[in-house]
């Protein structure tokens, strides 16, 4: 059984307005399924988790059957599982929490090739620690962030070394599991920026060797939201502000006021969506998740060529998304033209493919690309050729505009 685009996009209303849609790195549009789950939650009986009322018992039935969904979706212990209103928030929550552990000559690790969101939190808590910060450096003629530029900056005063799994701005995949190898021998931890690797390809936080990995559920077609996943005995160890009549349990001391019990319904309908893009209709979630995430990598690896093979006729365009493992995530600049002036042609036409660095500044920087960036064209479940064919019409059209 073949990946069915056509019956994928007949799920999402979204696209009955006509648009091709490129700007999946930024959030994806929503299947019906979640936003039915959404609407359902609210319409239902709900209140604060509790077991005496119907409201209660739905909020509690919410927040286990979504932690079920996403330990299914990362590989993860659901009581691992902690939600948070975005990745940058829990970032932020975290690296204030592990840097009470840190001392002045401590160092931390970021690198260049990540999202803000997972660099700036952690050199503001080194540097209120007074702990040093390190930075591991990609080839900005490759993309490639090497398991060596990682151990290179390594010691035995490293504390935390933060490394995204997939770049939102490149699509480059390091090899995490090398790199978590390299962190552990010594002896630190390693929190993974699972944001734009979580929307293309399956997790297993153990296998990557993950202490923490964190990702945004509407990167992958579900609502605005965060979600970290981590070993259970790991957070037992760490003690973050809460308020007093609030629980200490494991996940919830991390977990400050009330959920947003109608975003899990819909992160738990978006795990369940993303479990039938496959061909495997039989087995545990987990085993469904896997089987999908192959075929939906065989589908935008089709559309990912074909977009290629068409950008090859364009010698003013210069593709920056170079790794040999890497999303179906494209960065391009264009000779002598402005990509926001692109990024406008194209939504004209309704191309939405948008221009900027997308929080990635450093990476940004390291290309050459300064803050400005280029046009980013990434993949989601929904492509399909005619998108691509769009894509690289309207690419056509705006190259053949006099130069300003």
């Amino acid at each position: 059984m073949t990946y069915d685009v056509t019956a994928v996009r007949a799920r999402f209303p979204a696209l009955e307005a006509g648009s091709a849609h490129f700007d999946g790195p930024g959030g994806t549009q929503t299947p019906r399924p979640v936003i039915d789950a959404i609407a359902g939650a609210l319409a239902g009986p709900l209140s604060n988790r509790g077991h005496g009322t119907a409201g209660e018992r739905n909020a509690e039935t919410i927040v286990a059957e979504t932690r079920g969904a996403m330990a299914d979706l990362l590989g993860a212990d659901p009581s691992g599982i902690v939600f948070g209103r975005s990745s940058t928030q829990l970032a932020y929550d975290f690296s204030r929490v592990l840097a009470r552990t840190w001392a002045p000559g401590d160092e931390v690790v970021v690198t260049r090739l990540d999202h803000d969101s997972n660099i700036r939190p952690w050199i503001q808590a080194a540097d209120r620690a007074g702990a040093t910060v390190r930075w591991a450096d990609f080839d900005p003629s490759t993309g490639v962030l090497s398991t060596d530029a990682v151990r290179a900056v390594l010691s035995e005063r490293t504390r935390l070394v933060a490394v995204t799994a997939a770049s939102n701005l490149i699509g480059t995949r390091p090899a995490v599991a090398e790199i978590a190898r390299a962190v552990h021998e010594a002896g630190a931890l390693l929190y993974v920026d699972g944001v734009h690797h979580t929307a293309h390809a399956s997790v297993d936080i153990e296998a990557l060797g993950a202490d923490f990995f964190a990702c945004s559920p509407y990167k992958f077609l579900g609502p605005h939201m965060g979600v970290l996943a981590s070993r259970p005995a790991l957070l037992e160890t760490l003690r973050p502000d809460k308020l007093l009549p609030s629980t200490d349990a494991v996940p919830e001391r991390f977990e400050l006021g009330t959920l947003p019990y109608e975003l899990l319904a819909g992160t738990r309908a978006a795990v369940d969506f993303l479990a039938g893009l496959g061909p495997r209709r039989q087995g545990s979630r987990r085993e469904r998740l896997l089987s999908a995430f192959t075929a939906l990598e065989g589908h935008e690896d089709v559309l990912r060529l074909r977009i290629e093979k068409g950008l090859a006729d364009f010698p003013d365009i210069t593709v920056h998304s170079r790794a040999p493992e890497r999303t179906p995530t494209l960065l391009l600049t264009i000779e002598g033209r402005s990509t926001t002036d692109a990024y406008r042609f194209l939504a004209e036409r309704g191309v939405d493919a948008p221009s900027g660095s997308f929080y990635a500044l450093e990476a940004s920087r390291r290309l050459g690309l300064g803050d400005e960036g280029g046009l980013r064209v990434g993949l989601a479940p929904y492509n399909n050729a005619e998108d691509v064919d769009r894509l690289l019409q309207g690419l056509s059209d705006f190259l053949r505009r006099p130069r300003p």
